[in-house]
């Protein structure tokens, strides 16, 4: 039996679709010596120039086969060590990190025309932390993740909204509690790329690698 849809394949044709890239230039001087104080301040730009979802990033992760998958997901604060994020660890991530604890995130934000990559090792955050965390969530964010299994099949939304609701009348005083799969994980970052668009795609690229003391910073064409 013919595919109704197949027809349709080729018509969304954008090879000639074209945009040039002027918001701004990226020079070796202009970067901090620390990549995550430059992250903070490109974060900062972004939100100055209207972005109302600065934070939102890629991560990408794989299975111990290699197999990738990716999605976004929310920085939610970035320390010393790395990046923080969290989720629920029975989720398709989750699951992935666990038997593969090397990821990949990345921000672009075309207000400025600007996109960073971070890679690197992934580690659970201590419960204190996730505690800390899940109880300063808004109580309606709280029920819903308790009431789901991330990334599990369910039936239908109404399934779905009946979960939430059996969670909202346990608690009616909004103490509910974090399931301890519910946590945040902290990329500890082994390489970070910072993309400035140019016009012309003659875009600036620089490449943060550690070394002993620090990070080296080098050009790279793109």
């Amino acid at each position: 039996m013919s595919d109704p849809d197949k027809k349709n394949v080729g018509e969304f044709d954008h090879r000639s679709t074209r945009r040039d890239f002027v918001f701004g230039e990226l020079h070796r001087k202009d970067l901090r010596e620390d990549p995550a104080l430059q992250l903070q301040e490109w974060l900062k730009a972004a939100e100055a120039a209207g972005n109302f979802d600065a934070t939102a990033m890629c991560l990408s992760t794989a299975t111990k086969e290699g197999r990738p998958s990716a999605r976004y997901v929310l920085l939610k604060h970035l320390d010393a060590r790395g990046l923080c994020f969290y989720t629920d660890s029975r989720s398709r991530k989750g699951q992935e990190l666990a038997e593969n604890p090397f990821a990949a995130l990345t921000f672009y934000w075309p207000e400025t025309d600007r996109q960073v990559r971070v890679t690197g090792r992934i580690e659970r955050l201590p419960d204190a932390d996730n505690e800390a965390y899940f109880n300063q969530r808004p109580i309606k964010s709280r029920i819903a993740a308790a009431a789901s299994h991330q990334s599990q099949p369910i039936e239908s939304r109404a399934a779905l909204e009946a979960r939430f609701r059996d969670i909202e009348a346990r608690y009616p005083a909004g103490d509910v509690p974090r399931n301890p799969s519910w946590g945040g994980y902290r990329l500890l970052p082994d390489e970070w790329e910072f993309w400035q668009g140019r016009r012309s795609r003659l875009h600036d690229r620089f490449v943060y690698t550690p070394t002993s003391d620090g990070w080296q910073i080098q050009r790279l064409m793109p």
